[in-house]
């Protein structure tokens, strides 16, 4: 895939566009990484963090396994 950059105020802007931030899994405010190998520039999501849906989902099966065990030690 060939890409220009855009002006955007003083800067130049390279457009990600709707599929390809879909298939990286990220999204306007997901941290990117930029670095630079050479003359090749690479962008790199950084997953900071565990997802809010997988934390509930982890919260639920722990609060599943040990809650009674948690609750008698509360006791």
């Amino acid at each position: 895939m060939i890409k220009t950059l855009k002006k955007h105020g003083n800067s130049m802007a390279l457009v990600i566009e709707k599929p390809i931030m879909e298939a990286l899994g990220i999204q306007a405010d997901t941290p990117l990484h930029v670095t630079l190998n050479g003359h090749t520039l690479m962008i790199t999501p950084t997953h900071v963090g565990v997802p809010p849906e997988r934390l509930k989902h982890v919260i639920k099966d722990l609060r599943k396994r040990y809650g009674p065990m948690l609750k008698r030690l509360a006791d």
